[in-house]
């Protein structure tokens, strides 16, 4: 009998000492390299406070070694902290120490807050008609900002249309513009297509890499999460469950907004920009932009927006160069 409970002490004891490994996945709208700190140093704190638990994490991936109730609760902490971090877009020593003894991390205001991007950047609404486009989101299928340069129309756009894909409420981002040349002919610029068409769209890739990182944009655009094509390429496409930003729409025909306009889907939103006093098409073709809002004004579901100097939040001269060709 002796022999028996001995037995029994043995196996109950090697049974609370086994080792399990799980693989702990992170969110994808967190920012790995603001959660794990400089050097590892908020990882490293993680591991301290759990002596327990062997840990090895890369990328969005946390490996965890230990017994079972020791894994639960160190991804308990770490559930913890990616939460406070995709909020807050910050996490330090001090958040982990609090959040691990079940107190409150003082969390930045999130008035005008669309969403936070790289390297600790906060990306709000700035200016009153900024926050009118953030507000119409919500509530209409299509949108058009309408003002002149520097307002931050693009920007506020392309922020929404991130918010909404790490929100997951859409699969997709697509990033267009028509290629209207300035002064320069398309044919005259060296390279293929795409690189003939590159500089056209570099605003939307420079918007893209203030709110994703490097890795992460490379990722999306690789998988076609996020598409950056010209207005031409348009055609044929319905785009459900998706974002569709038309950048410098000033440029599109009336034809070619009537088929740009006509792909939205299922499950997707649409916002058109442009600046009606920057229109270079042929003084005999009326700009698409122009024709669109004199259509639509009082449809439910479609909003026009239109910025003004004040809502300018480039460096304070553009407001005045704004103004004086304004005068012309």
């Amino acid at each position: 009998m002796r022999f028996f409970l001995y037995l029994c002490t043995r196996f109950i004891n090697v049974t609370n000492c086994m080792t399990t490994e799980q693989i702990i996945l992170l969110s994808d709208s967190l920012d790995t390299p603001t959660f794990y700190g400089v050097n590892n140093s908020n990882m490293l704190c993680l591991k301290n406070q759990h002596p327990d638990v062997r840990v090895v994490a890369r990328g969005y991936q946390v490996k965890v070694t230990g017994a079972e109730a020791a894994i639960t609760r160190f991804e308990q902490t770490l559930r913890r902290c990616e939460q406070f971090c995709i909020r807050n877009n910050r996490l330090n020593e001090q958040d982990i120490l609090l959040l691990i003894h079940g107190e409150k991390p003082h969390e930045q205001a999130s008035d005008n807050l669309i969403l936070h991007g790289v390297n600790g950047k906060s990306i709000y609404a700035r200016s009153a008609n900024q926050r009118v486009l953030a507000e119409s989101y919500m509530e209409n299928d299509l949108l058009f900002a309408v003002g002149p340069a520097g307002s931050g129309k693009t920007y506020t756009a392309i922020a929404l249309a991130v918010r909404a894909l790490k929100n997951k409420e859409v699969r997709r981002i697509i990033l267009s513009r028509p290629a209207v040349e300035a002064g320069e002919k398309l044919g005259f610029l060296p390279g293929d297509m795409k690189e003939k068409i590159d500089p056209y769209l570099q605003p939307l890739y420079d918007a893209l890499q203030d709110m994703l990182p490097d890795a992460k944009l490379a990722e999306f655009m690789e998988k076609g999460i996020i598409q950056i094509a010209p207005l031409a390429f348009m055609r044929g496409r319905t785009l459900s469950d998706a974002v569709v930003i038309l950048d410098e729409a000033q440029n599109a025909t009336v034809s070619q907004l009537k088929m740009f306009l006509t792909r939205l889907g299922l499950g997707g939103k649409m916002i058109v920009t442009g600046d009606l006093t920057q229109i270079d098409l042929p003084a005999s073709q009326k700009s698409g932009l122009r024709d669109a809002i004199e259509r639509f004004k009082g449809i439910q579901g479609i909003r026009i927006i239109e910025f003004n100097e004040k809502d300018i939040v480039r460096h304070p001269l553009v407001k005045h160069i704004v103004a004086a060709y304004a005068k012309e």
